[in-house]
């Protein structure tokens, strides 16, 4: 596992096969797909130096000067390691080039390079960051001073230079002018039972009362005939608008509405993110502005419904989707997938902090977070402090700040025997067809690039490849983007340009090279090296994804169904047994883990949808589908810690058999971490320190024995005693009231059908 990490460290790469089969028939019969999961903007070692200028292209296929490209010194030319075109070194190069006087792109090491050229865009032209505030007022006073209490403690920490905005909305939205200066500050109000279109925000907030619209062309910015100064009424630098903003916030009071005793608060969230969108688009397209909305409850007014007024109607349930009794889901979801295309149009980023005991409305909303790279924070209330700390992280500079990046594009590139099927991640397809792409695809397929409006320093995409080599090759080495004398194969490269956090434009290129086994005359030494290759962890999370994937998109399918004869299929085709003789089954330690991933899974909240809201699932699926290899295994798999009086912590087996009367525990599931028995401060101080790395920030649960909030460490572990057991549980120990088969009965099971 250790040789995985430091590749991850270097490259930001994992993969499940990290030596690949050499045909599409030996990929097929190694189940979990050939994939990686990249992190684009992971930060680098200490040692990779940043570059600071563009990089060099190859004139054909465009991609990235690198280690593996084939320089001649004498003629000063490199011959690109995809399409072997020629290319002349720049002059620059030409004069300092040689053997010994190497530049950083093509030192060995630098497989993972990244470049900030200098002097394409002047300071004055650096495009700050922009944040709209869209803000719920249809909830009790309470819940209106916990929001506001929080919003008013990141005021302070938004940079200076940055835009910002507000919107608050109930049953009309109302747009405020922070930008009044010393007049009457005003608000634009819009009905929210209507649809409203870009036009009529330009024309009932006064853009063009002193200046005239453009007969033609689109209204976008400064550039495209706005005036700065009506552009300022509604985003102000945070230096110039914090005073407007607090006083704003101070006077926030619960939406007057009259609401009756049997009906829902007139809630139009569609319309106000409607308004936000086309307002950003009118003053700041292509800027990588955030519009962070803070949800209270459902909405029921207007475009984005997605329940009625009536209290008697209940919200849809994972059984009224199922069961296409949804009668307000589809055309929210339409409404927004209009949404999502605007704003990935205008580059822009949907933040959705939703804090309410009833839903909100996330499962409709998650096509739109996710594809504009978006965060999302679920929680009980706006007093909780999953979102306190949640929304402070976003704002927080230092060595645990998010470093929120915008404007992303990221590129594939391969050599001719390997292709893309799609990319499971917060991206959204940039529709760039071409020879690479598989005829087959998977999530966001069917293109070599992407975008992401936004993106962290965690922010992973999962990439589907096609194996498209029929017939074994000749030779028994290749690599996936490696270029070696004049045999050329399985290379890829990944491009990712970025506008990072101080408003400068980076690229980011990586380039790959793994080795690969062939051929049927070689069957047994091609699955040793495949199992050597084998990266456990990253293997779950693909299926963690791909999973999640599946149940959204097709009808009818079975998880647990899938998941088992994967993981069947997987230990059949790498186990060594006696065929018909369960006894002699055994895993070789590079797979030993992986039955224990796929058990988890079964039971995880990704795959389990009774008891959770849709709201629940989309959430939980959303942020694994944006995490790293690391964070999504203790979403997969929680982690478990002992400690005792006596002695250190010390990792403990998943499992009910680990508590003790003499033992503390601290569960780890990403979403919860739980105290158990608390009487010592090491796993106060381990739970602490894990709040502040993570994002969302954790709920943390401090518990006892037999209390009711032992459940939330109860339910993840394995039911090795049960009420149904015969042994008596140990002495100060626990048995779990479930029905739910233990991980020794599921790996009996497996052992048994893999040998047949």
């Amino acid at each position: 596992m250790a040789e995985f990490l430091d590749l991850e460290t270097q490259d930001a790469v994992r993969m499940p096969w990290n030596v690949l089969p050499g045909t599409k028939q030996e990929a097929a019969q190694c189940v979990i797909p050939i994939s990686a999961i990249y992190t684009p903007i992971k930060p680098l070692p200490n040692t990779t130096p940043l570059l600071p200028y563009s990089p060099l292209r190859c004139r054909n296929c465009r991609s990235v000067l690198n280690p593996f490209s084939i320089v001649d010194f004498s003629t000063k030319i490199w011959i690109c390691s995809f399409c072997l075109h020629r290319n002349h070194f720049p002059l620059q190069y030409q004069q300092s080039i040689s053997e010994d006087n190497l530049p950083a792109e093509l030192f060995h090491q630098y497989t993972t390079i990244e470049y900030e050229p200098q002097n394409e865009r002047p300071t004055s032209q650096v495009i700050p960051q922009v944040f709209f505030f869209v803000v719920d007022t249809c909830m009790i006073e309470e819940e209106i001073g916990y929001l506001r209490s929080g919003l008013s403690r990141v005021i302070g920490e938004i940079p200076e230079n940055s835009l910002v905005g507000l919107i608050t909305f109930g049953r009309y939205v109302c747009v405020h002018e922070l930008g009044f200066f010393g007049k009457i500050p005003k608000v634009y109000v819009f009905n929210g039972t209507k649809e409203i279109t870009k036009d009529q925000v330009l024309e009932q907030m006064g853009f063009f009362l002193k200046k005239p619209r453009p007969a033609t062309g689109v209204v976008a910015g400064v550039r495209d005939g706005l005036s700065q100064e009506s552009i300022s009424r509604f985003l102000l630098p945070a230096a110039e608008c914090e005073f407007a903003l607090n006083s704003v916030l101070d006077e926030l009071q619960k939406d007057p509405w009259p609401v009756p005793a049997d009906q829902r608060a007139p809630r139009c969230t569609g319309t106000a993110l409607t308004v936000a969108a086309h307002l950003l688009g009118v003053c700041v397209p292509g800027s990588g502005a955030r519009i962070m909305a803070f949800l209270g409850g459902p909405a029921t007014e207007g475009p984005g419904s997605i329940v009625s007024k009536a209290l008697s109607e209940p919200i849809r349930s994972h059984k009224d989707l199922d069961k296409d009794d949804a009668p307000y889901f589809h055309k929210a979801v339409k409404l927004y997938e209009g949404l999502t295309k605007q704003l990935i149009h205008q580059g822009h980023v949907l933040d959705v902090f939703a804090c309410a005991l009833d839903q909100v409305g996330v499962a409709e909303l998650k096509i739109a977070v996710e594809k504009t790279g978006g965060l999302v924070v679920l929680a009980e209330s706006f007093g909780h402090s999953v979102f306190k700390d949640s929304l402070l992280r976003v704002f927080q500079s230092g060595d645990n700040d998010l470093g929120l990046s915008s404007n992303g594009i990221f590129e594939v590139n391969f050599s001719k025997d390997i292709k893309i099927q799609g990319v499971l991640g917060p991206c959204a397809s940039l529709e760039k067809k071409g020879p690479l792409c598989s005829d087959t695809t998977i999530g966001q397929g069917g293109t070599t690039a992407w975008k992401m409006c936004g993106l962290d320093k965690s922010t992973s995409l999962c990439l589907i490849f096609d194996i498209v080599k029929k017939e074994n090759p000749d030779i028994g080495y290749e690599c996936i983007w490696l270029a070696s004398g004049t045999s050329i194969d399985l290379l890829h490269i990944i491009c990712s340009s970025y506008q990072h956090s101080n408003g400068q434009m980076r690229l980011r290129a990586t380039t790959l090279s793994r080795r690969w086994v062939t051929g049927p005359e070689k069957i047994q030494a091609s699955l040793f090296d495949l199992i050597a290759g084998f990266d456990q962890e990253a293997a779950a999370v693909v299926m963690g994804r791909l999973v999640s994937f599946k149940m959204e998109t097709e009808a009818e399918f079975d998880p647990i169904r899938w998941l088992d004869k994967s993981l069947i299929h997987l230990c059949s085709r790498f186990g060594d047994y006696q065929k018909d003789s369960p006894s002699s089954f055994v895993l070789s330690p590079r797979l030993a883990i992986i039955p224990q991933f796929v058990f988890n899974l079964r039971r995880s909240q990704f795959v389990q949808v009774f008891n959770n809201s849709p709201d629940e699932t989309a959430y939980f699926r959303m942020v694994m589908n944006r995490e790293n290899v690391a964070n999504s295994v203790v979403m997969i798999q929680p982690s478990l810690i002992s400690y005792a009086f006596n002695s250190g912590a010390e990792p403990a087996l998943l499992d009910v058999a680990s508590i003790a009367a003499d033992r503390i525990l601290l569960l780890d599931s990403y979403f919860t971490v739980v105290v158990f028995a608390q009487l010592l401060q090491a796993p106060l101080d381990d739970a602490n320190a894990i709040v502040k790395e993570r994002f969302p920030v954790p709920r943390v649960v401090i518990c006892d024995q037999h209390g009711s909030q032992a459940r939330f460490l109860l339910a993840k572990l394995n039911p090795s005693a049960t009420y149904n057991s015969d042994a008596p549980p140990t002495p100060g120990g626990d048995v779990l009231f479930t029905d739910d088969v233990s991980f020794e009965i599921f790996l009996d099971h497996l052992q048994r059908l893999a040998v047949q």
